[in-house]
């Protein structure tokens, strides 16, 4: 299926889980594809390929390195010559893309993007999982999000290079507006683990840009328009979105509160015989977990934890502050707490994460059954 022609003559088409974008002349690609990556002027089409094979099913690679999986799947499947054209992998269903088109003066940007970071989410620097290793491949994950960035004005080498860094940029932005967890820390994921880019210009226009920082009209047209792009394709693929962050499990799970987590530790503080069953604990917890004036406190909690680990205040000036929040907390909800008594830990994040557990426990023992 057609999805859309460019001004160009680029097409873009959706068949065999792939989106598949098609150039109707001589374009310039910068790329950071298994397959062709990097600056290429002799490209045809470029590729985003749904790799999911189905729910609980892990993705399996036909050829022994990633590169060879994606030039076997353009031949097979897709009819594209492996040697004129470069792909992007997911695990994301080309289903929920999101595209964005922007136009003005004398360019156009559209960015096609796909996405999830529920799973994979990484922030810049959080430990790796692996290594790299004679060329071999690791499994895709499930979190990637990837951005075909189409611009149909000449743009030289050095341009496309910051294009594709403003466009990074836009991604990064939303996953710091949206509040995206690391999987791999306690941090805000700056992207996921596996995500690619793809930025194409056309070297036949008459026009020719030269910057696309953040300074120029094209550098500002990027970013909306892939802050745009990335922000729907989480919406759709994961429901990533500002109703699912309005949640205090959501807002500290990446510091280590879950729902297992206040389970696990209201049966030894308050369910010892078993009275309330897990059900009962759930719906609890659920009624009050999007609590507005709840849910403001400990999103303030979480940023003081952030501040904590950035340097940005001292553990003095966060401790003084979690107290306060806690005892803020406290008087909303009308239950009676001590910073005292709650399990010791060996750091004051670890400290302060048990005590607003407790302090959230103690709110579920005195919420009422229906």
């Amino acid at each position: 299926m057609k999805l859309m022609t460019f001004s160009n003559g680029d097409e873009l088409h959706h068949y065999k889980k792939t989106l598949v974008l098609v150039f109707g002349g001589e374009r310039h690609v910068l790329s950071t594809g298994p397959n062709n990556g990097g600056f290429r002027t002799d490209l045809q089409a470029v590729f985003n390929n749904d790799m999911n094979p189905g729910p609980g099913m892990a993705v399996r690679l036909r050829a022994d390195t990633y590169s060879g999986h994606m030039d076997l799947l353009a031949w097979d499947d897709l009819g594209l010559d492996p040697a004129h054209c470069s792909g992007l992998g997911t695990s994301a269903d080309m289903e929920n893309v999101s595209i964005k088109s922007m136009s003005f003066d004398d360019f156009t940007v559209t960015a096609i993007v796909t996405g999830g970071i529920k799973n994979n989410g990484g922030r810049v620097g959080d430990p790796a999982s692996w290594h790299e290793s004679s060329g071999k491949a690791g499994e895709v994950k499930h979190g990637t999000i990837n951005i075909m960035l189409h611009i149909d004005v000449n743009l030289d080498s050095g341009t496309l290079a910051r294009a594709m860094v403003t466009a990074t940029e836009a991604k990064t932005a939303v996953l710091q507006e949206l509040l995206a967890p690391s999987r791999y820390s306690s941090g805000i994921a700056t992207g996921s683990g596996t995500d690619g880019i793809m930025v194409i210009c056309d070297p036949e226009s008459e026009v020719t840009l030269t910057n696309a920082g953040k300074h120029t009209k094209l550098g500002e047209y990027i970013g909306r328009c892939v802050m745009a792009a990335v922000r729907e394709a989480l919406d759709k693929q994961s429901g990533l979105n500002p109703d699912y962050q309005h949640d205090i499990i959501n807002r500290l799970d990446r510091f280590g509160m879950t729902e297992d987590s206040l389970w696990i530790k209201y049966n030894k503080k308050y369910n010892k015989a078993g009275e309330l069953s897990r059900a009962r604990f759930t719906d609890r917890l659920d009624r009050i977990k999007k609590g507005q004036g709840l849910v403001t406190w400990i999103s303030l909690y979480a940023h003081l934890l952030d501040q904590l680990n950035w340097g940005m205040l001292s553990e003095e000036e966060v401790d003084l502050a979690g107290r306060t929040i806690r005892e803020q907390i406290s008087g909303l909800y009308e239950v009676a707490f001590s910073s005292t008594g709650v399990e010791e830990a060996d750091n004051l994040t670890d400290r302060m994460m048990d005590q607003i557990q407790n302090l959230v426990l103690g709110i579920i023992e005195n919420t009422s059954d229906r």
